[in-house]
């Protein structure tokens, strides 16, 4: 399955320079800026201009800077994150971070409940209607909560930030019995959900997390445009901030969903 993956790469990419890959790419990234969506205790996006004019010699020239903590917005968590010997982002292996793609489409279950767990049932109904979901996959939840961004209010469960605004925290998650599932039953590189963590809002355990880490596991989180894709025949590719140490980064992150024959 990673070769088919890595060939479905090879092929999306092959061809004249320049041209379109044979099959459409759905980017999954939200941007970054101002309104970038982050923790309620983490330091969000600044961005400072440096540089934006003619210069004496002639030519335009833009320049920026930037700030921002290393978890909110598009962002992967390194399993570092959440383990005391788990990889950093630097650390991650590539080849955990591109191949093929499913997702489980739980959005009408979890409709209007913030509290939603994706669970055990889920995936096995994935699984009855595509077939056992492949070793080395990369498994995306969408919830749907995606279409709320980024109104802090509707997709956070709350606008306050702060510590006291964490435990106001409401919008779905993956269940800590269907990480362990994943990552014991079924062997998956990578999961990534259209929410601001894995874990859904309520958790004070952050069971999905530790499980997912102790597995090594990498996650993607505050994903984009997941409506936009099939439940299979696609590829991921995320490619995060290469941080060193860091516990996780800035994350862009693509599908390329094969044509249609």
């Amino acid at each position: 399955m990673r070769r088919t993956a890595l060939a479905l790469v090879l092929v999306a990419c092959a061809g004249r320079a320049g041209a379109p890959p044979d099959g459409r790419v759905v980017d999954l990234t939200h941007p970054f800026d101002a309104e970038t969506v982050y923790w309620p205790t983490g330091e969000g996006f600044a961005r400072t201009t440096l540089a934006d004019g003619p210069t004496p010699g002639g030519y335009y020239y833009r320049a920026g800077s930037f700030c921002a903590a290393e978890h909110g917005g598009t962002h992967l968590d390194a399993p570092s994150h959440f383990a005391r010997d788990g990889a950093g982002v630097d650390a991650i292996p590539p080849e955990r971070l591109l191949g093929p793609g499913v997702v489980i489409d739980v959005a009408v279950r979890c409709a209007g409940d913030p509290g939603c767990r994706v669970a055990i049932a889920d995936l096995e109904a994935f699984e009855a209607r595509h077939g056992r979901i492949p070793p080395r996959s990369i498994v995306l939840l969408r919830t749907g909560w995606g279409a709320r961004w980024p109104d802090r209010a509707a997709y956070l469960g709350t606008a306050l930030r702060g510590e006291g605004a964490v435990a106001q925290l409401r919008f779905p998650g993956l269940g800590p019995e269907a990480a362990r599932w994943l990552v014991e039953q079924r062997g998956i590189d990578a999961v990534g959900i259209d929410t601001a963590s894995i874990d859904p809002g309520d958790s004070t355990a952050f069971e999905a997390h530790r499980a997912l880490a102790e597995g090594g596991v990498p996650i993607f989180e505050n994903l984009a445009a997941l409506e936009e894709l099939p439940e299979t025949s696609f590829t991921v590719i995320a490619l995060p901030m290469k941080i060193a140490g860091g516990s996780g980064g800035p994350l862009r992150v693509l599908a390329i969903v094969a044509p249609v024959e």
